[in-house]
């Protein structure tokens, strides 16, 4: 592997060089903080930087999010404490989804087959309904299907079926999900 030869190739964060620093020295520090614990600023502010938010969504302090103008949440989301949405490509999160403390979505990788460790980025899609657990893990370009459960510190790198509950690392078929 060279990273001395390393580049994003045609990938750009997709926003201006202007919005990208605003973001980075004033919308994220305020928001991440546990000074300000307000949803309602917190969703204001991801509107303002381009966020497609829905309504009464609930965001924990500590939230981390890269691009806020890749991101779009449904109705009645909840993101619990200290989960990192690193959307270099983007996050749709749809309704009645719940994320727990520390997940991490993570929607960009390397090819460790490429010899300058080329990026890769790809979305994530949450569907209605689902429940991505504590600790969890979900890489990019997967689709967490209708009501499914991703459990307690699990890792995905493969999309979810509906109403199915996923475990472990990497996260394996456990059941259906019964409501």
């Amino acid at each position: 592997m060279r990273l001395d030869n390393y580049t994003v190739g045609t990938y750009t964060p997709g926003a201006t060089l202007l919005r990208q620093i605003l973001w980075y020295f004033i919308g994220s520090p305020l928001f991440s903080s546990y000074w300000l614990p307000f949803t309602g600023f917190k969703v204001w502010l991801l509107r303002r930087f381009g966020a497609e938010i829905g309504q009464q969504v609930t965001i924990k302090p500590g939230v981390k999010i890269k691009f806020p103008w890749r991101l779009t949440v449904g109705d009645y989301v909840w993101i619990g404490e200290n989960a990192w949405l690193d959307n270099v490509a983007p996050i749709i999160i749809e309704s009645h989804v719940c994320l727990s403390q520390e997940v991490y979505l993570c929607t960009g990788n390397h090819d460790y087959r490429d010899r300058n460790f080329k990026l890769i980025p790809a979305p994530i899609h949450i569907e209605q309904g689902s429940w991505i657990a504590a600790r969890a893990v979900v890489g990019p370009g997967v689709t967490v299907g209708s009501g499914s459960v991703l459990a307690l510190a699990s890792v995905t790198g493969h999309s979810l079926q509906p109403m199915t509950i996923y475990a472990g690392n990497p996260a394996q078929q456990v059941k259906k999900r019964a409501i």
